[in-house]
């Protein structure tokens, strides 16, 4: 899809591999979420995080769409508030995410040409820790984290209250995102241009596709 720039009036970036990308904090991350399984199952965390894979492989089988970890504790019998609370508990981004210098210019340059949300399945903690470690604490006029309605991505009802609240047409607001069955879809379906950034070099071809 060619994006133009008169068609586009606002875009919604995702946070958690779109504006940064980094193995070792997915691996800590992975790992909160691993002991908190094992808690839940009476196991050791390794043995929890043996079943979170085999579920989220399950159920994303079973359902056609790739499911996210909140939905396997959820299903294992946890909560994503207590997923959450022992993520902004237990993790330090700034130990594991190295910026890329030139995520900040292009966000504040198109922060200059559209509106520019932040909508993430993180919660506010971490998401304010990983946007300061990344020099983009006032790079969004509006952050949307899990904390603010706990019905994490895919979720039609907060698309359509972001689309309500941005007071655009879908085909004027462009969504941009690691993943498409999370992140992308359901906006894609809404008839939302989209774009699919897996690396930093990709998230960086944006400016020169709009």
């Amino acid at each position: 899809m060619m994006l133009h720039e008169a068609e586009i009036k606002a875009i919604v970036f995702d946070l958690d591999g779109t504006l940064y990308v980094s193995e070792p904090f997915e691996q800590v991350v992975w790992q909160s979420a691993a002991r908190y399984a094992g808690d839940l199952l009476g196991v050791a965390a390794d043995e929890g995080g043996r079943q979170i894979t085999a579920l989220r492989q399950r159920l994303s089988e079973e359902r056609g769409t790739l499911q996210t970890l909140a939905v396997a504790i959820e299903v294992l019998g946890g909560t994503v508030p207590e997923l959450h609370r022992r993520f902004a508990a237990e993790l330090e981004p700034h130990h594991h995410i190295e910026p890329d210098p030139r995520v900040g210019p292009l966000v504040e340059g198109l922060r200059q040409r559209y509106t520019s949300w932040l909508l993430t399945n993180n919660n506010r903690t971490l998401t304010d820790k990983i946007l300061a470690t990344l020099g983009l604490e006032t790079a969004f006029e509006r952050v949307i984290t899990i904390n603010d309605t706990w019905r994490p991505k895919p979720d039609e009802t907060v698309l359509d209250e972001v689309l309500e609240a941005l007071g655009h047409g879908p085909e004027q607001v462009l969504f941009v995102g690691d993943r498409y069955d999370i992140d992308l879809r359901l906006p894609a379906e809404r008839g939302c241009p989209v774009l699919l950034t897996k690396t930093v070099d990709e998230l960086m071809a944006l400016s020169a596709l709009l």
